[in-house]
């Protein structure tokens, strides 16, 4: 099985134990939290589906077709995994009202259902989610006592915010084509690859900054030039602000943060800026994309602590409950728990 997140370093170091993830897909479901309510009228249809084994872009795609519209007038919030079982919204543009007849389509198949149906004033775009929330079996466990141990820790003190590896693509394909599209300095009209391209840079730079802070051993620990994340602002830590940074650090009141690079400076300085701009600095390829799109820095913190998380045993299985915020991954939480065996799937 091939990890291309394999080089990245572990906060609690490399697992023990290993086990099986999605042997079937009720091992990994995921519902999502919009964070806001529908206006109940409008031209656009909300329909909440569950679908099981199934990807968001095809739901979507036979929905259209169910209600009698193009591809472009369904949309949705958040893309959600294929192997697995999730419930999400669909919003459908129709300004006539009224409710399509579904039964053909759920005739057709087992695998998606119709939840409910709303009505709001504006479409789902990308992004538009609170969070989700997950509850994921691992099963074939061969060290229960060591990923109980973890979780314990985890609880605590949080994973690092990886982004996953179904971001760089199957294989790392995504990563290899933005290396390639800045080297050769492609360009296109197609949006999607774009997009998932230069994701996939910003995402892989992003993760060798917080791998390396976690080697240095100052993933906990703010440094000169950080920038941390209050409720209300970003500070640039200075010397004399280090102790009181780093006491609302450890309280979780204030988050470390790491560049999701652009084409403008970067805002940290001294030491800070130094881990980062060595990052920026050894991916020139993926640099020259960003630059070349003219995409503008973010930060994002390092530090990623799942909301209300539980778990439970049953021989050689556990069970995990946990919610996390949108555009945060659970598989950085398995990555810390777990060497993920490769498992052979009928779905």
């Amino acid at each position: 099985m091939i990890d291309i997140l394999s080089s990245f370093a572990y906060l609690n170091g490399s697992p023990i134990s290993t086990g099986k993830l999605k042997v079937e897909a009720r091992h990994f479901q995921v519902k999502e939290n919009l964070g806001f309510d529908f206006s109940g009228e409008g031209e656009h249809l909300m329909v909440r589906v569950r679908k099981t084994g199934e990807n968001t872009s095809f739901v979507a795609n036979e929905l259209a077709k169910a209600c009698g519209v193009k591809s472009k007038d369904v949309s949705w919030a958040g893309l959600k995994d294929r192997h697995a079982v999730t419930e999400q919204w669909l919003s459908v543009h129709l300004p006539k009202g009224g409710i399509p007849d579904f039964s053909a389509f759920l005739a057709q198949y087992d695998s998606i259902k119709i939840i409910e149906t709303k009505r709001h004033n504006k479409k789902l775009r990308p992004g538009d989610l609170a969070g989700n929330h997950f509850k994921i079996t691992l099963t074939e466990v061969s060290d229960i006592a060591d990923v109980s141990q973890r979780l314990q820790a985890i609880s605590q003190s949080g994973v690092p915010n990886y982004f996953g590896s179904q971001r760089f693509g199957h294989l790392g394909n995504n990563l290899d084509e933005a290396r390639r599209w800045g080297r050769e300095n492609v360009r296109t009209r197609n949006q999607n690859k774009r997009s998932l391209y230069l994701s996939a840079a910003r995402s892989w730079i992003f993760n060798t900054i917080v791998s390396d802070r976690i080697e240095q051993g100052l993933f906990s620990r703010v440094v000169e030039g950080d920038c941390v994340q209050t409720d209300d602002s970003i500070i640039v830590a200075e010397t004399q602000k280090l102790v009181a940074l780093n006491e609302r650090v450890e309280k979780g009141d204030a988050f470390i943060t790491a560049a999701m690079a652009g084409d403008n400076d970067l805002p940290t300085c001294s030491q800070a800026r130094l881990i980062e701009q060595l990052k920026l600095d050894a991916e020139p390829d993926l640099m020259a994309l960003i630059r070349g799109n003219r995409m503008r820095h973010e930060r994002r913190n390092i530090l990623l602590k799942p909301q209300n998380l539980t778990w439970s045993i049953d021989s050689d299985s556990i069970e995990l409950d946990f919610s996390l915020d949108a555009g945060c991954f659970a598989t950085a939480l398995i990555r810390e728990l777990i060497q993920e065996q490769e498992v052979e799937r009928s779905y």
